[in-house]
């Protein structure tokens, strides 16, 4: 919004120029490191973790039935 009023212009415009910028500038050579910090999230012991979208699925089919029971 702050360019669209500082350059009086489109919104679309706006997004059209900053793309073509970014298309037109040289890679650089060192991209940004990426790191991933590990996190102990300390599951009971007996916790399938393979499972856990089923138990996320069946938390969520429940959570549809309570809503729309009548």
């Amino acid at each position: 919004m702050r360019r669209m009023k500082q350059r009086r212009s489109s919104l679309k415009k706006v997004v059209k120029d900053a793309s073509r910028q970014a298309l037109t500038q040289p890679a650089s050579k060192h991209p940004p490191r990426f790191r991933v910090e590990p996190h102990s999230f300390q599951f009971k012991p007996g916790v399938d973790l393979n499972k856990l979208n089923q138990l996320a699925d069946e938390l969520e089919m429940e959570e549809y039935r309570r809503k729309h029971s009548h």
